[in-house]
């Protein structure tokens, strides 16, 4: 039975698609609710797409696991309703927000527990030095977190011991921005924290998590490995911390502080900016070091997981796999002349580019005037970058060529396009050329993630198979015109490249491939002295006390 749970403010958590939600049974738990709890941040079930879309093909194709749905957003405001019917095999659902501003009540005096900041101090100088943080030293920290022998989140927020706190750490180690940046972003940075802890500390017996990426998710996952002893898997479709970095890199919401005078190299990024990636970066070693095991999609970012901190034997590859009986109608209905149409696929953010994309039609509509370009994905994430795109594929006088038709059927657009497109600057590996391919389209990408590998081939034997589009240089609209012309003017060309897509996604990237994996590595995660089982059995989820 699908159950959900009530969010600490009151507000009640969706249900299963259609049906009324139950809150969560009260009384003794005497069994676990779930084999496996996903934990996810930002993606299912609220958000359609990639990673999503790739949660519920799992989900879906072992139905013999029972899966908790754990979701963790920012704030409410940004989700609409639940985008997925859960499966039969989906048992319990939670929906957090790390970022709700009225649960609070008024702000009042407080002494706090200096003793137990005084404790925090010790876990802020492993994350300092960037090393590996002792097990007992994470556990007593987040022991500490919200409980009322140690840091409640009233405290952190209101008491003199907090303040006194940030005062000093302030004091000894930053110098450059004013100490009301400094000060919000301390509390901005550690607020989330306080929820992770009661999530960690109230979800139900599950025998397992699976945190879907770092970041908070991934952080939630090492509080329930410790507090649990219960196994902990980490997939990572992109690298978060990556991601994060590139996203504070480009934020105007931080201001850095300029010096015309002083400034040296090191002073390029503002201290605050470089404290919250920081913060991003231990948080992911936090999570490497409680995982086992750590998967990644490709080999590539598998060496990027081991170079930030995760330990070189957890590692594994799984790579993404689609169904090709899916895609064989949108095959069947692909027209014999080539259509002149671009399609870019994804999500209106910033990291898929959408600038260079629109940028690439105006220099091929001036060669070739029936071309089109269609943006098929969600356009509800960034509205401010959404409204930029639009504006300037007006300004460049692309109203008639560029169609921005929000999120559609990808079976419905794949057999009307010429080309798949992806201007991203940051991707894993993405399922859309997987489905391209399926389909019979060949692709232009650059050269982020496993993109090359999916165009080119990873080994002798699948390069053999030829290239089925090019790759093509980030933030490049001149390159990546004169690549979809080659291809688009080329039929003998196309033709070869839709033969080595078609070729290459039925020999590698079938999903059957993938199910099994994540099988055997749940039959290993659930069987009894997997790793991180210390004492646990079947039904050691009866023990843990629930909640506080």
């Amino acid at each position: 039975m699908n159950r959900v749970i009530e969010t600490e403010a009151g507000d009640q958590s969706p249900g299963p698609a259609g049906k009324p939600a139950e809150k969560l049974a009260t009384g003794p738990i005497v069994a676990p609710v779930a084999d496996i709890a996903l934990l996810l941040e930002g993606t299912y079930p609220y958000v359609r797409g990639g990673v999503s879309s790739w949660v519920h093909q799992i989900i879906s194709a072992l139905p013999e696991i029972r899966f908790a749905v754990v979701f963790i957003g920012s704030d409410p405001s940004m989700y609409g309703p639940v985008q997925y019917q859960y499966p039969a095999n989906v048992t319990h659902v939670e929906t957090h927000y790390l970022l709700r501003q009225d649960r609070h009540g008024k702000p009042g005096a407080r002494a706090g527990n200096r003793r137990a900041f005084a404790q925090m101090d010790s876990l802020h100088e492993y994350l300092r030095r960037g090393g590996e943080i002792p097990g007992k030293e994470m556990m007593d920290a987040f022991t500490r977190l919200g409980s009322a022998n140690g840091i409640s989140q009233e405290d952190f927020l209101y008491s003199r011991a907090s303040w006194e706190y940030i005062t000093e750490q302030y004091r000894q180690r930053c110098t450059e921005p004013s100490f009301v940046d400094y000060f919000w972003a301390v509390r901005a940075m550690h607020a989330p924290l306080f929820v992770l802890a009661r999530i960690a500390a109230g979800l139900p017996p599950v025998r397992a998590v699976h945190a879907i990426s770092t970041g908070y998710a991934g952080l939630l996952g090492s509080m329930i490995r410790l507090r649990r002893e219960i196994p902990f898997v980490l997939t990572e479709h992109g690298i978060y911390t990556k991601e994060r970095k590139i996203d504070l890199a480009q934020a105007t919401w931080l201001h850095d502080h300029n010096d015309d005078v002083c400034n040296t190299l090191h002073d390029e990024m503002g201290y605050i900016r470089g404290l919250w990636i920081r913060f991003y970066e231990q948080i992911g070693r936090m999570a490497y070091g409680q995982a086992s095991p750590i998967v990644s999609l490709y080999e590539g970012n598998r060496q990027r997981q081991i170079a930030d901190g995760a330990a070189p034997e957890r590692t594994r590859v799984i790579t993404n796999g689609i169904s090709l009986e899916r895609y064989r109608a949108a095959l069947e209905r692909r027209p014999e002349t080539v259509p002149p149409v671009l399609g870019l696929v994804g999500r209106v953010v910033p990291i898929k580019d959408i600038k260079t994309f629109i940028r690439t039609l105006r220099i091929l509509v001036n060669r070739r005037p029936d071309i089109q370009g269609w943006i098929v994905g969600p356009e509800d994430e960034d509205q401010l970058y959404v409204t930029e795109c639009k504006e300037l594929a007006t300004s460049l006088g692309l109203n008639d060529n560029v169609k921005f038709l929000g999120f559609q059927n990808v079976l419905d657009i794949l057999p009307q396009l010429g080309l798949m497109v992806l201007t991203s600057i940051s991707e894993a590996l993405p399922l859309v050329v997987l489905e391209a391919f399926a389909s019979g389209l060949p692709c232009l990408a650059t050269d982020v993630g496993s993109c090359r590998e999916l165009i080119e081939g990873r080994s002798e034997e699948d390069r053999a198979l030829g290239a089925a589009g090019s790759v093509v240089p980030i933030a490049d609209p001149q390159g990546t015109a004169e690549a979809a012309l080659e291809l688009l003017n080329d039929a003998g060309r196309w033709r070869q490249a839709q033969q080595a897509g078609l070729a290459r996604v039925a020999r590698y990237y079938d999903d059957k491939l993938m199910f099994s994996s994540y099988r055997n590595l749940y039959m290993e995660t659930l069987a009894p002295g997997s790793s991180g089982t210390s004492g646990f059995s079947e039904n050691a989820g009866c023990t843990v006390t629930h909640p506080v």
